[in-house]
Protein backbone atom coordinates (compact mmCIF):
# COMPACT_ATOMS: atom_id res chain seq x y z
CA UNK A 1 0.00 0.00 0.00
CA UNK A 2 0.91 3.49 -0.39
CA UNK A 3 1.65 5.84 2.45
CA UNK A 4 -0.29 9.39 1.93
CA UNK A 5 2.82 11.44 1.76
CA UNK A 6 4.43 8.60 -0.86
CA UNK A 7 6.80 11.32 -3.44
CA UNK A 8 7.01 14.40 -0.86
CA UNK A 9 10.50 15.30 0.09
CA UNK A 10 11.23 17.72 3.30
CA UNK A 11 14.85 19.08 4.42
CA UNK A 12 15.10 18.74 7.86
CA UNK A 13 16.94 21.59 9.88
CA UNK A 14 14.98 21.46 13.02
CA UNK A 15 16.76 20.52 16.38
CA UNK A 16 15.84 19.63 19.96
CA UNK A 17 12.06 18.32 20.18
CA UNK A 18 9.28 20.37 18.86
CA UNK A 19 10.90 19.60 15.50
CA UNK A 20 12.06 16.34 15.08
CA UNK A 21 8.57 15.47 16.57
CA UNK A 22 7.10 17.44 13.62
CA UNK A 23 9.31 15.70 10.90
CA UNK A 24 9.33 12.45 12.46
CA UNK A 25 5.23 11.88 11.88
CA UNK A 26 5.57 13.36 8.64
CA UNK A 27 7.97 10.26 7.65
CA UNK A 28 5.56 8.18 9.79
CA UNK A 29 3.53 9.02 6.62
CA UNK A 30 5.33 8.31 4.36
CA UNK A 31 7.11 11.66 3.35
CA UNK A 32 11.00 11.03 2.71
CA UNK A 33 12.94 13.56 5.36
CA UNK A 34 16.53 14.42 5.34
CA UNK A 35 18.14 15.27 8.41
CA UNK A 36 20.74 17.63 7.84
CA UNK A 37 23.84 18.31 10.55
CA UNK A 38 26.76 20.20 10.77
CA UNK A 39 29.71 18.68 9.72
CA UNK A 40 31.39 20.34 12.91
CA UNK A 41 28.98 19.62 15.31
CA UNK A 42 28.14 15.99 13.78
CA UNK A 43 27.58 14.60 17.09
CA UNK A 44 26.05 17.45 18.77
CA UNK A 45 22.63 16.26 18.83
CA UNK A 46 23.13 12.41 18.91
CA UNK A 47 25.41 12.64 21.75
CA UNK A 48 23.68 13.76 25.25
CA UNK A 49 22.35 11.49 28.40
CA UNK A 50 20.71 9.00 29.09
CA UNK A 51 22.72 7.12 25.62
CA UNK A 52 21.05 3.94 24.62
CA UNK A 53 23.03 1.48 22.49
CA UNK A 54 23.99 -2.57 22.90
CA UNK A 55 24.32 -3.12 26.63
CA UNK A 56 20.99 -1.02 27.33
CA UNK A 57 20.36 2.75 28.78
CA UNK A 58 22.51 4.50 30.85
CA UNK A 59 23.46 7.96 31.65
CA UNK A 60 26.93 8.33 30.70
CA UNK A 61 27.74 6.23 27.03
CA UNK A 62 29.02 2.67 27.55
CA UNK A 63 30.17 2.06 24.15
CA UNK A 64 31.35 4.10 21.43
CA UNK A 65 28.50 3.42 18.98
CA UNK A 66 26.22 4.79 22.17
CA UNK A 67 23.22 7.36 21.32
CA UNK A 68 21.03 9.57 22.69
CA UNK A 69 17.48 7.78 23.64
CA UNK A 70 16.10 11.07 22.16
CA UNK A 71 17.48 11.16 19.10
CA UNK A 72 17.17 7.83 18.48
CA UNK A 73 13.22 8.12 19.40
CA UNK A 74 12.64 11.06 17.61
CA UNK A 75 14.60 10.79 14.37
CA UNK A 76 13.35 7.37 13.02
CA UNK A 77 12.20 6.88 9.61
CA UNK A 78 14.68 9.62 8.86
CA UNK A 79 18.36 9.70 6.52
CA UNK A 80 20.66 12.17 7.68
CA UNK A 81 23.31 13.95 5.89
CA UNK A 82 26.30 16.49 6.96
CA UNK A 83 26.29 20.32 5.30
CA UNK A 84 27.85 23.35 6.46
CA UNK A 85 25.30 25.76 5.62
CA UNK A 86 27.64 28.86 6.80
CA UNK A 87 30.68 28.20 3.91
CA UNK A 88 29.06 29.86 0.45
CA UNK A 89 29.57 26.26 -1.31
CA UNK A 90 27.00 24.82 1.29
CA UNK A 91 24.18 27.26 1.26
CA UNK A 92 24.61 26.51 -2.56
CA UNK A 93 24.73 22.63 -1.79
CA UNK A 94 21.11 23.46 0.07
CA UNK A 95 19.38 25.32 -2.75
CA UNK A 96 20.31 22.52 -5.18
CA UNK A 97 18.42 20.06 -2.83
CA UNK A 98 15.84 22.79 -2.10
CA UNK A 99 15.14 22.20 -6.00
CA UNK A 100 14.81 18.59 -5.81
CA UNK A 101 12.64 18.97 -2.21
CA UNK A 102 8.60 20.24 -1.60
CA UNK A 103 9.64 20.99 2.12
CA UNK A 104 12.02 23.13 4.38
CA UNK A 105 11.56 23.19 8.17
CA UNK A 106 13.70 24.65 10.51
CA UNK A 107 13.45 25.53 13.93
CA UNK A 108 15.82 28.10 14.31
CA UNK A 109 15.47 31.78 16.14
CA UNK A 110 13.97 33.86 13.49
CA UNK A 111 16.62 35.67 11.66
CA UNK A 112 19.17 32.91 11.92
CA UNK A 113 18.13 31.49 8.81
CA UNK A 114 18.14 35.12 6.65
CA UNK A 115 21.85 35.36 8.01
CA UNK A 116 22.52 32.16 6.36
CA UNK A 117 21.12 32.89 3.51
CA UNK A 118 18.08 30.03 3.29
CA UNK A 119 15.37 32.25 4.26
CA UNK A 120 12.14 31.87 2.63
CA UNK A 121 11.99 35.21 0.91
CA UNK A 122 15.07 34.04 0.37
CA UNK A 123 14.31 30.67 -1.54
CA UNK A 124 10.67 31.49 -2.43
CA UNK A 125 11.73 33.82 -5.39
CA UNK A 126 13.59 30.85 -7.05
CA UNK A 127 11.38 27.84 -5.43
CA UNK A 128 8.06 28.97 -5.72
CA UNK A 129 6.30 25.54 -5.12
CA UNK A 130 8.50 25.19 -1.64
CA UNK A 131 6.42 25.09 1.59
CA UNK A 132 8.60 26.37 4.23
CA UNK A 133 7.79 26.07 7.68
CA UNK A 134 9.05 27.97 10.63
CA UNK A 135 8.73 26.42 14.35
CA UNK A 136 9.83 29.03 16.77
CA UNK A 137 8.96 29.69 20.39
CA UNK A 138 6.82 32.91 20.03
CA UNK A 139 6.61 33.22 16.18
CA UNK A 140 7.94 34.60 13.47
CA UNK A 141 6.66 38.28 14.64
CA UNK A 142 5.90 40.29 17.11
CA UNK A 143 8.22 42.19 20.03
CA UNK A 144 9.00 38.67 21.76
CA UNK A 145 9.75 36.74 17.96
CA UNK A 146 13.76 36.90 18.54
CA UNK A 147 13.53 35.38 22.10
CA UNK A 148 14.77 32.07 22.60
CA UNK A 149 12.52 29.54 24.40
CA UNK A 150 12.23 25.88 25.44
CA UNK A 151 9.05 23.87 26.27
CA UNK A 152 9.12 25.26 30.30
CA UNK A 153 9.19 29.11 29.12
CA UNK A 154 6.06 28.41 26.58
CA UNK A 155 4.59 26.20 28.93
CA UNK A 156 4.38 29.32 31.09
CA UNK A 157 4.21 32.17 28.75
CA UNK A 158 0.94 30.41 27.58
CA UNK A 159 -0.31 30.19 31.10
CA UNK A 160 -0.76 26.35 31.59
CA UNK A 161 2.18 25.97 34.36
CA UNK A 162 0.15 28.87 36.58
CA UNK A 163 -3.57 26.71 36.18
CA UNK A 164 -1.50 23.63 36.95
CA UNK A 165 -1.42 21.99 40.29
CA UNK A 166 -3.45 22.19 43.49
CA UNK A 167 -5.09 25.69 43.99
CA UNK A 168 -2.85 27.59 46.21
CA UNK A 169 0.32 25.70 45.08
CA UNK A 170 3.58 27.24 43.06
CA UNK A 171 3.41 27.00 39.19
CA UNK A 172 3.74 23.41 38.08
CA UNK A 173 4.77 22.09 34.70
CA UNK A 174 3.39 19.20 33.02
CA UNK A 175 5.31 15.97 32.94
CA UNK A 176 5.79 15.80 29.74
CA UNK A 177 7.19 18.14 27.53
CA UNK A 178 3.87 19.36 26.17
CA UNK A 179 4.38 22.59 24.53
CA UNK A 180 6.78 20.67 22.25
CA UNK A 181 5.10 17.71 21.33
CA UNK A 182 1.75 20.09 20.69
CA UNK A 183 3.64 22.51 18.23
CA UNK A 184 5.35 19.52 16.65
CA UNK A 185 1.95 18.24 15.72
CA UNK A 186 0.25 21.79 14.85
CA UNK A 187 3.49 21.86 12.53
CA UNK A 188 3.18 18.53 10.75
CA UNK A 189 -0.67 19.49 10.30
CA UNK A 190 0.04 23.34 9.11
CA UNK A 191 2.56 21.75 6.15
CA UNK A 192 0.32 19.21 5.29
CA UNK A 193 -2.26 22.29 4.88
CA UNK A 194 0.20 23.92 2.80
CA UNK A 195 0.92 21.09 0.80
CA UNK A 196 -3.06 20.77 -0.07
CA UNK A 197 -3.20 23.95 -0.92
CA UNK A 198 -0.71 23.67 -3.50
CA UNK A 199 -1.79 21.03 -5.32
CA UNK A 200 -4.84 23.31 -6.45
CA UNK A 201 -2.33 26.55 -6.96
CA UNK A 202 0.89 25.50 -7.68
CA UNK A 203 2.41 28.24 -5.38
CA UNK A 204 4.00 27.33 -1.68
CA UNK A 205 3.85 29.01 1.45
CA UNK A 206 5.51 30.49 4.66
CA UNK A 207 3.85 28.59 7.40
CA UNK A 208 4.67 30.15 10.68
CA UNK A 209 4.44 27.74 13.97
CA UNK A 210 4.71 29.52 17.68
CA UNK A 211 4.79 27.00 20.50
CA UNK A 212 3.17 29.10 22.54
CA UNK A 213 0.42 30.10 20.22
CA UNK A 214 -0.24 26.15 19.98
CA UNK A 215 -0.12 25.65 23.78
CA UNK A 216 -2.75 28.59 23.95
CA UNK A 217 -5.02 26.90 21.69
CA UNK A 218 -5.65 24.08 24.50
CA UNK A 219 -5.36 25.87 27.36
CA UNK A 220 -7.93 28.74 26.52
CA UNK A 221 -10.60 26.17 25.69
CA UNK A 222 -11.08 26.99 29.14
CA UNK A 223 -12.77 30.07 30.42
CA UNK A 224 -10.36 31.23 32.20
CA UNK A 225 -10.70 35.15 31.98
CA UNK A 226 -14.39 34.27 33.65
CA UNK A 227 -12.79 31.81 36.40
CA UNK A 228 -12.71 34.78 38.89
CA UNK A 229 -16.21 36.27 38.21
CA UNK A 230 -17.40 32.26 38.53
CA UNK A 231 -15.73 31.98 41.74
CA UNK A 232 -13.11 29.27 40.48
CA UNK A 233 -9.38 29.36 41.05
CA UNK A 234 -7.33 29.24 38.34
CA UNK A 235 -5.92 26.09 39.36
CA UNK A 236 -8.44 23.16 39.83
CA UNK A 237 -5.82 20.25 40.03
CA UNK A 238 -7.44 16.72 38.64
CA UNK A 239 -10.74 18.63 39.10
CA UNK A 240 -13.05 19.94 35.66
CA UNK A 241 -15.38 22.12 37.25
CA UNK A 242 -18.02 21.80 35.07
CA UNK A 243 -18.57 18.18 36.03
CA UNK A 244 -19.42 16.66 39.37
CA UNK A 245 -17.85 14.38 40.42
CA UNK A 246 -14.64 14.12 37.93
CA UNK A 247 -11.43 14.30 39.91
CA UNK A 248 -9.11 11.47 40.97
CA UNK A 249 -9.75 8.87 43.49
CA UNK A 250 -7.64 6.82 45.45
CA UNK A 251 -8.07 2.85 45.47
CA UNK A 252 -6.76 0.38 48.18
CA UNK A 253 -4.22 -0.30 45.78
CA UNK A 254 -3.44 2.92 43.35
CA UNK A 255 -5.46 5.87 42.03
CA UNK A 256 -8.23 6.38 38.93
CA UNK A 257 -9.74 9.02 37.42
CA UNK A 258 -13.64 8.81 37.77
CA UNK A 259 -15.57 11.37 35.81
CA UNK A 260 -19.35 11.47 35.63
CA UNK A 261 -20.56 14.36 32.74
CA UNK A 262 -24.11 13.03 32.39
CA UNK A 263 -27.28 12.09 34.09
CA UNK A 264 -26.69 8.50 32.83
CA UNK A 265 -23.10 8.61 33.88
CA UNK A 266 -24.05 9.84 37.61
CA UNK A 267 -26.82 7.31 38.00
CA UNK A 268 -24.26 3.98 36.84
CA UNK A 269 -21.97 5.37 39.41
CA UNK A 270 -25.02 5.83 42.29
CA UNK A 271 -25.84 2.37 41.49
CA UNK A 272 -22.04 1.39 41.59
CA UNK A 273 -21.87 2.37 45.22
CA UNK A 274 -25.10 1.21 46.35
CA UNK A 275 -27.17 4.48 46.29
CA UNK A 276 -29.42 4.36 43.32
CA UNK A 277 -31.77 6.87 45.26
CA UNK A 278 -29.30 9.35 45.13
CA UNK A 279 -30.32 9.79 41.29
CA UNK A 280 -33.84 10.81 42.02
CA UNK A 281 -32.92 13.42 45.17
CA UNK A 282 -33.73 16.41 43.86
CA UNK A 283 -30.16 17.96 45.14
CA UNK A 284 -27.72 15.27 44.45
CA UNK A 285 -28.95 14.42 40.57
CA UNK A 286 -28.22 17.90 39.87
CA UNK A 287 -25.44 19.06 38.27
CA UNK A 288 -25.39 22.23 39.67
CA UNK A 289 -25.59 21.44 43.21
CA UNK A 290 -22.92 18.69 42.96
CA UNK A 291 -20.91 21.35 41.14
CA UNK A 292 -21.63 23.38 44.57
CA UNK A 293 -20.94 21.00 46.99
CA UNK A 294 -17.94 19.02 45.31
CA UNK A 295 -16.23 18.17 48.20
CA UNK A 296 -19.04 16.34 49.62
CA UNK A 297 -19.33 14.44 46.55
CA UNK A 298 -16.20 13.28 46.31
CA UNK A 299 -16.19 12.14 49.90
CA UNK A 300 -18.83 9.77 48.95
CA UNK A 301 -17.27 8.47 46.11
CA UNK A 302 -13.49 8.05 47.64
CA UNK A 303 -15.26 6.02 50.71
CA UNK A 304 -16.51 4.25 48.46
CA UNK A 305 -13.61 3.74 45.79
CA UNK A 306 -11.19 3.07 48.87
CA UNK A 307 -12.58 -0.33 49.84
CA UNK A 308 -11.69 -1.53 46.03
CA UNK A 309 -8.65 -2.23 44.19
CA UNK A 310 -7.97 0.00 41.02
CA UNK A 311 -8.78 -2.52 38.47
CA UNK A 312 -12.36 -3.56 40.74
CA UNK A 313 -13.46 0.08 40.69
CA UNK A 314 -12.81 0.64 36.94
CA UNK A 315 -14.22 -2.75 35.92
CA UNK A 316 -17.63 -2.18 38.12
CA UNK A 317 -17.97 1.27 36.83
CA UNK A 318 -17.43 0.06 32.90
CA UNK A 319 -19.77 -2.43 33.26
CA UNK A 320 -22.54 -0.04 34.97
CA UNK A 321 -22.20 2.38 31.88
CA UNK A 322 -19.94 4.53 33.54
CA UNK A 323 -16.53 6.02 33.03
CA UNK A 324 -13.34 5.22 34.87
CA UNK A 325 -9.65 4.78 34.17
CA UNK A 326 -6.33 3.67 36.49
CA UNK A 327 -3.95 6.19 36.38
CA UNK A 328 -0.73 4.01 35.28
CA UNK A 329 2.97 3.98 35.72
CA UNK A 330 5.44 2.66 32.45
CA UNK A 331 5.25 -0.53 34.01
CA UNK A 332 1.39 -0.88 34.04
CA UNK A 333 1.75 0.84 30.52
CA UNK A 334 4.08 -2.59 29.53
CA UNK A 335 1.78 -4.92 30.40
CA UNK A 336 -1.36 -3.60 29.64
CA UNK A 337 -3.13 -5.97 27.22
CA UNK A 338 -4.67 -3.11 25.36
CA UNK A 339 -1.68 -1.23 24.15
CA UNK A 340 -0.04 -4.85 23.31
CA UNK A 341 -2.87 -5.88 21.10
CA UNK A 342 -2.93 -2.16 19.07
CA UNK A 343 1.34 -2.32 18.68
CA UNK A 344 1.50 0.80 20.40
CA UNK A 345 4.63 0.09 21.98
CA UNK A 346 7.76 -1.01 19.98
CA UNK A 347 10.82 -1.95 20.71
CA UNK A 348 13.45 0.84 20.00
CA UNK A 349 16.17 0.36 17.64
CA UNK A 350 19.68 2.02 17.10
CA UNK A 351 20.94 2.66 13.50
CA UNK A 352 24.28 0.06 14.69
CA UNK A 353 23.43 -2.10 17.16
CA UNK A 354 19.74 -3.23 16.64
CA UNK A 355 16.97 -3.40 19.33
CA UNK A 356 18.04 -1.55 22.64
CA UNK A 357 17.43 -4.38 25.32
CA UNK A 358 14.40 -3.97 27.37
CA UNK A 359 13.25 -0.21 25.85
CA UNK A 360 10.87 0.77 24.16
CA UNK A 361 9.25 3.83 21.86
CA UNK A 362 5.67 4.33 20.55
CA UNK A 363 4.87 3.40 17.66
CA UNK A 364 3.61 5.71 14.70
CA UNK A 365 0.21 7.04 16.48
CA UNK A 366 -2.63 7.05 14.21
CA UNK A 367 -3.96 3.71 12.06
CA UNK A 368 -5.16 4.00 8.36
CA UNK A 369 -7.33 1.42 6.70
CA UNK A 370 -5.97 1.78 3.12
CA UNK A 371 -2.24 3.58 3.89
CA UNK A 372 0.77 2.07 5.24
CA UNK A 373 2.22 4.21 8.00
CA UNK A 374 4.80 3.40 10.36
CA UNK A 375 8.95 4.80 10.97
CA UNK A 376 10.33 2.55 8.18
CA UNK A 377 13.97 2.87 9.78
CA UNK A 378 15.64 3.42 12.84
CA UNK A 379 17.30 6.68 13.35
CA UNK A 380 19.68 7.62 11.42
CA UNK A 381 23.48 7.71 12.37
CA UNK A 382 24.52 10.96 12.24
CA UNK A 383 25.80 11.73 8.21
CA UNK A 384 25.08 7.94 7.17
CA UNK A 385 23.30 9.17 4.07
CA UNK A 386 25.57 11.10 2.62
CA UNK A 387 26.68 8.91 -0.42
CA UNK A 388 22.73 8.79 -1.49
CA UNK A 389 21.80 11.96 -1.34
CA UNK A 390 25.20 13.72 -2.67
CA UNK A 391 25.51 10.90 -4.94
CA UNK A 392 22.46 9.95 -6.14
CA UNK A 393 20.23 12.40 -5.57
CA UNK A 394 22.58 15.50 -6.67
CA UNK A 395 24.76 13.32 -8.85
CA UNK A 396 28.30 14.65 -7.76
CA UNK A 397 30.67 12.58 -7.89
CA UNK A 398 33.21 10.48 -5.41
CA UNK A 399 35.71 12.77 -6.19
CA UNK A 400 33.82 15.70 -5.80
CA UNK A 401 32.27 14.69 -2.58
CA UNK A 402 35.68 13.85 -1.54
CA UNK A 403 36.84 17.45 -1.75
CA UNK A 404 33.98 19.01 0.00
CA UNK A 405 34.68 16.60 3.13
CA UNK A 406 38.40 18.03 2.82
CA UNK A 407 36.86 21.23 3.02
CA UNK A 408 34.18 21.08 5.77
CA UNK A 409 31.68 21.66 3.49
CA UNK A 410 30.19 18.23 4.24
Amino acid sequence: MLSPLSGIRILDLSRFYSGPHATQLLAGLGAEVIRIDDPAQLMGQAKAPPYAGAQGVAAAAQTPNDLSIHYLKRNRGKQAITLNLKAAEGVALFRQLVAKADVVFENFTPGVAERLGIGYAQLAEDFPRLVYCALTGWGSTGPDASEKSYDPIAQAAAGLMGITGQPGDPPLKAGSPLSDGIAGVHAALGIMAALMQRGATGKGQFVDVSMVDCLLSLVMDEPLDHYEALGLSPQQGNRIPRFSPFNTFQASDGWLVIGAATPGQWLALCRCMGEPELADDPNWRDIGWRIANVDTVEAKVSNWVGKLTAAEAEQTIRRAGGIAGIIRDIDSMKAWPHLAERGSLIPLEHPRSGEVPDTLACAFPLRFSGSEVRYQTPAPWPGQDNAAVYGALLELTEAEQTCLKKDGVI
